[in-house]
């Protein structure tokens, strides 16, 4: 098979952009699907050709299968890219684009349904080898099976939603009557955001690291990962921070989890890009979490370390290619950390915030890349994931890396919207976090330290950032980045 001559790109901001940039390299054309609040933005500026999409709510216009269908037969588009989020994990979309005679760049539709279930997923992990937390055999029918699971195992539990995503439908309990309001709980908001209600309930780790695991697989029989990711940065679930290497595993503990993670791809039949998600305790150990069949936010770090574009690995697989590389040819060089800039105070509370960009500005230059979709000028809504930007640091060292992404953190200017630059930047300060120190808990346990400086001293430092916007080095520093390894051209 050959590569697709056009790709239309089923998402929007940042990783529209991102996915149209790697297709240009290719030589293959983009198609840009967009909504009337999207009809400016970057990467409908982008993309070769653009086809707006109608719907009953914003949101709702980029989950118009059949609409992104007709795209696709009216611009001669031979495959789809669904970037994440939206319809990435959709297995009866990647069905009907093949109905339709259209290439899904993904995974296939039956791995995509056995990792979308929780339960399912995780038995499959276990008959693969890889290790899983106690807990209930599938859904517990009712609040007294969830105890009786709890009594058995050890408090603290966790329950979670089978068809869960995003840390909705979870719920952590220390005691019984704990575990009795927290079945209620996760079973309501799984009702209520998946339309299933089952929830099983697993021992909870204190104090865990998450890791992940990249793999790549092609439908050849070369299954293979690309070392690990630390997300442990977040909040309600939602990662904030990730880096690769993770500072907690050693060469060792990286060939175990990574050779799990590729026994699960090939045991579920997986191609293309795909993300085993685990946790970490305190003494090492590691257990299954999920596995997301998708392209992840946080992908850029890794194809930092190792200069590997995943994206055009997807393509090249979709189309039937094989894998140009073996597990012995991927090599980890140096150390990324990724920042998610979020349209919110965090200050307040983390309440989302909108309002019109005014000046946008974000810095460049080696090691530095910088993933978005914004202009300036344009409306940030609530109708939207409020990310509106990821800064990447990549350098030969974790202390290293860090301090270009301060720098890089403390030279971003977007005016018009409140974001959590600012926070972001005092996580990355911290000593814990410097250290290496950190769990899914981190945010919590130092909130205290993280809150935001006296108000002279931030009106000091937007006055410094003032005078750094008007001087010659500031100008400098907006010059086109140097391309990352194997990744093209990147540029603000």
């Amino acid at each position: 098979m050959s590569l697709p001559a056009k790709v239309l790109v089923a998402n929007r901001g940042e990783i529209a952009v991102r996915i149209i940039r790697t297709l240009r390299t290719m030589g293959i054309a983009s198609v840009a699907v967009f909504h009337a609040l999207d009809a400016d933005g970057r990467a409908v500026r982008e993309a070769d050709e653009a086809v707006e999409l109608t719907g009953d709510t914003p949101v709702g216009s980029y989950l118009d299968i059949a609409g992104i269908i007709a795209a696709c037969q009216a611009t001669g588009a031979e495959a789809v890219h669904p970037g994440f989020g939206f319809l990435s994990e959709n297995a009866d979309f990647a069905e009907q684009l093949a109905a339709a005679g259209i290439t899904f760049i993904g995974p296939p539709p039956a791995a995509i349904r056995a990792m979308g279930d929780k339960i399912e997923s995780k038995r499959l992990a276990a008959a693969a080898g890889v290790p899983t937390l106690p807990g209930s055999d599938g859904a517990v029918a009712d609040v007294d099976e969830a105890v009786a699971v709890a009594d058995r195992i050890g408090y603290p539990v966790l329950l979670k939603a089978s068809a869960g995503g995003g840390g909705k439908g979870m719920r952590t309990a220390a005691d019984a009557a704990a575990c009795r309001e927290a079945f209620e709980r996760a079973s309501s908001e799984a009702l209520a955001s998946f339309g299933d209600g089952r929830v099983f309930v697993e021992r909870y780790v204190e104090r865990p690291r998450h890791i992940e695991v990249q793999v790549l697989a092609d439908a050849h029989g070369t299954v293979l990962h690309l070392a690990e990711r630390e997300c442990s940065i977040q909040r309600r679930y939602q990662k904030v921070i990730e880096e690769s290497p993770s500072p907690a595993v050693d060469a060792a503990t990286r060939e175990r989890i990574g050779a799990t993670a590729v026994a699960l791809a090939r045991a579920v039949g997986y191609t293309s890009a795909g993300t085993v998600e685990m946790i970490a305790d305190e003494q090492g150990g590691f257990w299954f979490l999920e596995m997301n069949t998708r392209l992840q936010v946080e992908h850029p770090v890794t194809e930092a370390i190792t200069g590997i574009d995943i994206v055009a690995e997807q393509i090249r697989i979709a189309a039937g290619e094989p894998l140009a590389f073996g597990q012995d040819d991927v090599q980890v060089s140096g150390h990324a950390i990724e920042c998610r800039i979020y349209a919110e105070d965090a200050d307040a509370g983390f309440v989302p915030a909108t309002g019109r960009l005014g000046l946008v500005r974000f810095p460049a230059g080696p090691g530095v890349r910088i993933d978005h979709g914004v202009i300036e000028g344009q409306d940030v809504s609530s109708s939207f994931d409020p990310m509106i930007a990821k800064v990447i640091a990549h350098g030969p060292t974790r202390d290293e890396a860090l301090e270009l992404l301060r720098d890089a953190l403390h030279s971003t200017v977007l005016l018009g919207v409140v974001t959590n630059t600012a926070f972001l930047a005092r996580v990355l300060a911290h000593p814990a976090f410097r250290s290496g120190e950190t769990h899914t808990g981190f945010l919590d346990d130092h909130a205290a330290e993280l809150a935001p400086v006296a108000p002279d001293v931030e009106l000091e430092r937007c006055l410094v950032a003032a005078t750094a916007l008007a001087s010659p080095r500031f100008d400098q520093r907006l010059a086109a980045p140097e391309p990352l390894a194997g990744m093209g051209e990147w540029r603000p």
